[in-house]
C-alpha cells in the first residue's frame, strides 16, 4: 500500500483532520473520533488518521478500566458484525476491512477483533494497517505469544525485520525451549542486518544472503567470546588464515577488521577495510560505515589521550579534529549515497549541531521517510523551527510526533517538553502548563520539570 501523508491529502481532508486533532486535544474524544472516521473514508490510504484515531479508541477504552468481562461482553456484542465481515474476505476485503474498523469501535484491545483486522487488511492488500494497529495494542499484550508471533510476521511482510526481530526476542525469552521462536528470531536479526547493510541490492539469493548473515552473526558471538589479548591474537590469525582461503569473503574481512578495533590497533584495521573494498571491486556502503566508526574510535582515543595530559589546547584541537570529520563524512556519505535515509538523518544533524538550520531542515524533511528516524527527525525539524524564531510551525512539528508516540518514553518526553515550552514563548501558559503535567505525572525528574510546575502552583 502506498501511503498518504497529511501534506499529500487534499485541502479539504487536512481540514477536517486538523479540526480532529484539536477537538482529541480538547478532550473531545467521540467528535474527534466522528472526524477522523469521515478522513478516513475521503481517504483510506492516509495513514495518521487512522493512528490517531485507533490511539484515541484505546484511551477512551482504558480510562473506564476494562477487564477481562469488558473484552467477553464486547464479544458477544461484535458477533454479527464479525460474521458479516468474514464472510466478505475472499470477495470484498475493504468491506470485511470496514466490518474490521466497526469491531474496533466496539473495543480496540479485543484480541479476537486484533486478529481479524489484521487478517481483513492483509486481504486488502494494507498489511501496513494491521501492524499499525497492532503496535498499539502491543503494550497490552506485552507476553502474549500469539500476538507476537503475529505481529512479528507482519513486520517481515511489511520490510520491518527490525520490529519482527523485537517480538521474536520476547517470544524467545518466554519460551526459551521453543525452537521455532528460535529460528524465527534468527532469520528476523539475519534480514535486519541486511537491511541495514544495504545487502537487498545485491544478486545474491536469499539464502545465500541468510547463509552469509549466520556467518557473520558466528563470527560475531565467537568474537565476543574473547577473553584477554592472547584469545584476539588468535583469533586474528583465524581470520587471517580465513582471508588466505577465501579472500573474496566480506564477513571474514569484516570480522578481522573488528578484531583489530577490540586490539585498538585501528590503523590495521582500516586497512584491512580497505582491502576488503579493492577486492570486492565496488563500493559496499556496509564496509563505508564500519571505516567511519573505527576512524571516529581513532580520534576518541586520541581526545582520551589528550584529557588525560590536562593540555587544554591538546584536548581542544583533538575534539574539533573529531567534530570536523563527523561533519565531513556525513557529507560525503549523503554525496555517494544520496538515497540512503539514514545518512540523511546524520548529515542533518551535524548541520543542526553546526547551526545551519535551513540545511538541516531539508535533511530532516527526506530523513522522516526512515521509519526507525521519524520521530526523531520531526522533533528535530521542530527544534530546528524553533530556533529559527518560528515558533508556529515548530509547534505543529511537535504535534505531529506526539500523535505518532503511544508510549510515554523518553522521546515523547522530550516532545511534549517542547510543546510546553513554546507554548509558553506563544504566550498560552496554561496549555504550556498542561503539557508539563503530562511529563510530572510520570516523571517527576525530568529535566527542570518539577519546577516548572511547582512555579506554575506559586502563582495560583
Amino acid at each position: 500500500m502506498e501511503e498518504v501523508t497529511i501534506e499529500q491529502a487534499p485541502r479539504k481532508i487536512r481540514d477536517i483532520f486538523e479540526k480532529a486533532m484539536s477537538a482529541l486535544q480538547r478532550g473531545n474524544t467521540s467528535y474527534g473520533i466522528d472526524m477522523l472516521k469521515q478522513v478516513i473514508t475521503l481517504e483510506p490510504r492516509l495513514m495518521i488518521a487512522r493512528q490517531n484515531m485507533r490511539i484515541a479508541q484505546v484511551k477512551s477504552l482504558l480510562a473506564k478500566k476494562p477487564t477481562a468481562m469488558t473484552h467477553q461482553m464486547a464479544s458477544l456484542k461484535g458477533a454479527f458484525t464479525m460474521m458479516g465481515a468474514q464472510s466478505k474476505l475472499k470477495k470484498n476485503p475493504k468491506g470485511a476491512l470496514e466490518g474490521a474498523e466497526k469491531l474496533m469501535e466496539i473495543d480496540p484491545l479485543n484480541l479476537s477483533f486484533l486478529k481479524f483486522f489484521a487478517q481483513a487488511a492483509e486481504a486488502a492488500e494494507m498489511p501496513e494497517l494491521a501492524v499499525q494497529t497492532l503496535e498499539i495494542a502491543r503494550q497490552y499484550y506485552i507476553k502474549d505469544v500469539d500476538f507476537l508471533r503475529l505481529l512479528g510476521r507482519l513486520y517481515i511482510e511489511t520490510n520491518q525485520p527490525g520490529g519482527a526481530k523485537d517480538c521474536y526476542a520476547t517470544v524467545a525469552e518466554l519460551r526459551p525451549d521453543d525452537q521455532l521462536a528460535i529460528k524465527n528470531l534468527k532469520d528476523a536479526a539475519a534480514l535486519d542486518t541486511m537491511k541495514i547493510g544495504g545487502w537487498e541490492d545485491t544478486k545474491k539469493d536469499f539464502r545465500s544472503k541468510l547463509k552469509d548473515k549466520k556467518e557473520s552473526i558466528r563470527l560475531e558471538q565467537e568474537a565476543k567470546s574473547v577473553k584477554g589479548d592472547s584469545d584476539i591474537e588468535s583469533l586474528i590469525t583465524d581470520r587471517l588464515a580465513d582471508i588466505e582461503r577465501e579472500p573474496m569473503n566480506m564477513n571474514f574481512r569484516r570480522a578481522l577488521a573488528d578484531l583489530y578495533v577490540r586490539a585498538e590497533r585501528f590503523d590495521e584495521a582500516l586497512t584491512a577495510l580497505e582491502k576488503a573494498t579493492v577486492d570486492a571491486g565496488r563500493a559496499d556502503p556496509q564496509i563505508e560505515r564500519t571505516v567511519s566508526q573505527v576512524k571516529i574510535k581513532r580520534f576518541e582515543k586520541a581526545v582520551t589521550a589528550a584529557k588525560a595530559t590536562g593540555d587544554e589546547a591538546a584536548i581542544l584541537a583533538a575534539e574539533t579534529e573529531k567534530a570536523q570529520f563527523l561533519y565531513d563524512d556525513a557529507v560525503s556519505m549523503v554525496e555517494r549515497y544520496p538515497n540512503d535515509l539514514q545518512a540523511r538523518y546524520e548529515l542533518g544533524s551535524q548541520y543542526f549541531e553546526h547551526e545551519h538550520y535551513n540545511e538541516a531542515i531539508e535533511e530532516f524533511q527526506l530523513a522522516q521517510r526512515n521509519p526507525q528516524r521519524r520521530t526523531q527527525a520531526i522533533y528535530h525539524l521542530a527544534l530546528c523551527f524553533k530556533l529559527k524564531g518560528q515558533p508556529d510551525i515548530a509547534f505543529e512539528q511537535l504535534q505531529k510526533a506526539a500523535s505518532e508516540l503511544t508510549l510515554m518514553d523518553d522521546t515523547k518526553k522530550d516532545v511534549i517538553y517542547e510543546m510546553g515550552v513554546l507554548s509558553e514563548q506563544m504566550g498560552k501558559q496554561a496549555e504550556a502548563v498542561t503539557f508539563f503535567k503530562e511529563i510530572y505525572s510520570v516523571d517527576i525528574k525530568y529535566r527542570d520539570i518539577a519546577q516548572r510546575i511547582e512555579a506554575a502552583y506559586e502563582k495560583k
